[in-house]
């Protein structure tokens, strides 16, 4: 998925002496509830979705709003204004002793209102922004950040810094279209790639590892692949995620355990002819670690770094706590698998002939297979023209048939919903009591109704959603449809500012999605939803188990640390420091890019007045 950006605001606050030099002629003072009520009470009552901050071009600055009229009602009085610190990283070397300030940098000379309002301009979409100055020529070509100050009569009432949180665009939850079963667009958290496969059948087990022993012969494995009993299947995709105990050399233990997995998919595949595409990650189980030492009487280790953790994890300490680590040491397997398709080998061409003949001959079950096949043809050779050569009367007893071609042109490409829904609702007078016809209607609706494709009443929309109950819908599938109504409802007032109605959704979403399992994708794509429309705490919550698991997918586990890092609350707790690890073990090089500036795509760098980040920033990332 394509990446967007999300500027969040954070307000700190806090009084100390500024050189006077270098205050122009702000006040600071030790009044703050006298002389900032205005400012205070105006921020206070400011809604949610009213967003601001400063963007840079070449070395002009530029304050930026996402409603004019919302900064001329703050800017009231001439001495209201804004005044820019420009902070430099050069601040946080990791050789040098951090100075607790509150001006971090280099204080620009303040702007006020009438130039302020003045300036203002349109800018991009739904945005405005006006000149605040100018990066002085010193700290030209280092990495900078931008912090606020809000002055209420030239006096200091705000001091906000801006943090940049990478994010991706929302989604609906993936709700699955009837074929010959539920089948799913096959989505990964970054990809754009708009495939679908069906969802036949997923494994996830676990294989334990003996110490030092990396070798998995086919007999090994054999008890495990009969056990699955694959006479339908053939395993189409091994996704193996090792882990090695924390003890000993880093190398070694990634080494050893690149070895183990490799030997693993080596001897599944020995069992089957079609190639086993293979996904293999390596990691230490820190994570595992620290829960369970964090239990023992060796509790202590938890609050070292992961040097001082090695050190101490040796000899006596390494003997007495075997019986954590041998449990650290395994590889989780994911197996998704596929039928066996009898028709592979054969030419487009000769399927849809073999197609056509069935169905003349009234094979419907024959005809369903070959069909499948057909399908998989056209995926790869992207020609879904083709289903036209499909001759398929418009009978009743074809409907199953005439489902598959029309839904499988929706799951090719959203853009023939239109097409698709005329054809399924010709499909339902055919046969109106058909569950996986109405159930297809309502998922292709879905998509004409967020795209504002045809006028579409929310009330009976949403009745059309409940009434698949009547039809035998399992009820977790219609409480995912009504959570996907209301994402699209709360778009849709957020857009006509109607923020109380999009509260009122948000507040469904939040009571109703555990009702249901999610996808890794389901949960990154409501977090994000949730986080858009400024329901941070909520997004946390929904998150906060998932993220302490060892198969926790990389892109969750970073969002979860960009949306907690500024919290200084959330980076103190023995468990943050246990997700943080398992970041770093994971993708170090990600992990320490949360520290370049926000307008590099960093969180901030200003994180590194955090002592306990720093500390983590200057062992893991400082070079």
């Amino acid at each position: 998925m394509k990446k967007i950006t999300l500027l969040i605001i954070v307000f700190i606050f806090c009084f100390s002496t500024v050189k006077a030099q270098s205050a122009y002629d702000i006040i600071f003072t030790q009044n703050q509830n006298q002389d900032c009520s205005y400012f205070t009470n105006y921020f206070n009552s400011t809604p949610k979705e009213i967003g601001y901050s400063i963007r840079r071009e070449g070395d002009k600055l530029y304050f930026q709003v996402t409603d004019k009229a919302w900064a001329i009602k703050l800017f009231k009085k001439s001495g209201d204004g804004i005044a820019i610190d420009v902070v430099s990283k050069s601040r946080y070397a990791c050789d040098k002793e951090l100075e607790k300030v509150q001006i971090k940098g280099t204080i620009l000379k303040p702007v006020y209102a009438q130039k302020l309002i003045r300036g203002f301009r349109p800018h991009l979409k739904d945005r405005y922004r006006t000149y605040v100055g100018s990066v002085p020529e010193e700290l030209r070509g280092q990495e900078l950040e931008f912090n606020i100050l809000f002055l209420n009569n030239k006096v200091l009432c705000r001091y906000q810094q801006i943090y940049n949180l990478e994010s991706y665009p929302w989604d609906l939850l993936d709700m699955g279209v009837y074929l010959d079963s539920l089948t799913y667009k096959s989505k990964k958290i970054t990809s754009i790639n708009d495939k679908f496969a069906t969802k036949y059948k997923q494994l996830k087990f676990v294989i334990p590892f003996q110490k030092n022993k990396s070798e998995y012969l086919p007999k090994d494995i054999k008890p495990l692949y009969d056990s699955l009993k694959l006479t339908d299947f053939n395993i189409k995709k091994i996704s193996i995620n090792a882990y090695s105990s924390i003890e000993g050399s880093v190398k070694r233990n990634l080494e050893l355990q690149k070895q183990r997995a490799n030997s693993i998919a080596k001897s599944m595949q020995s069992f089957q002819k079609p190639d086993i595409t293979t996904e293999i990650s390596s990691s230490e189980n820190w994570v595992e670690f620290l829960n369970d030492v964090s239990k023992s009487k060796y509790k202590n280790l938890v609050g070292l770094s992961k040097k001082e953790v090695k050190q101490k994890v040796v000899g006596v300490v390494s003997k007495d706590l075997e019986k954590y680590l041998k449990n650290h040491r395994k590889a989780v397997i994911t197996l998704d698998l596929e039928r066996k398709d009898k028709y592979k080998d054969m030419t487009t061409t000769v399927l849809i002939s073999t197609f056509n003949k069935l169905i003349k001959e009234e094979n419907v079950e024959e005809a369903l297979i070959v069909q499948n096949s057909l399908f998989e043809k056209i995926k790869e050779e992207k020609s879904p023209e083709k289903l036209r050569q499909l001759n398929v009367p418009k009978q009743l007893k074809y409907v199953r048939v005439l489902n598959k071609n029309s839904m499988f042109q929706y799951l090719y490409s959203l853009g023939y919903s239109k097409i698709v829904f005329d054809e399924l609702k010709k499909l339902e007078k055919l046969d109106p009591k058909n569950k996986r016809i109405k159930y297809n209607l309502i998922v292709v609706k879905f998509i004409i109704w967020k795209n504002n494709w045809s006028p579409i009443k929310n009330k009976d929309f949403k009745n059309e959603i409940l009434n698949l109950k009547n039809h035998k819908i399992d009820q977790a599938l219609i409480d995912r449809m009504l959570v996907n109504f209301h994402i699209v409802k709360a778009q849709k007032n957020m857009r006509a500012r109607q923020y109380d109605a999009k509260d009122e959704s948000l507040e469904f979403i939040i009571d109703t999605y555990e009702n249901f399992n999610l996808s890794d994708y389901d949960y990154l794509s409501l977090a994000q939803f949730l986080t858009y429309y400024s329901d941070k705490v909520d997004a946390i919550d929904l998150l906060d188990d998932k993220v302490r698991t060892i198969t926790i997918d990389e892109d969750l586990l970073f969002y979860y640390l960009n949306l907690t890092i500024t919290d200084k609350y959330n980076v103190a707790s023995k468990n943050y420091r246990t997700m943080m690890l398992n970041a770093i073990n994971i993708n170090k090089e990600r992990f320490c890019k949360l520290f370049n500036p926000s307008s590099e795509k960093g969180v901030t760098f200003q994180l590194l007045e955090n002592e306990y980040l720093r500390k983590t920033y200057c062992e893991n990332c400082s070079r």
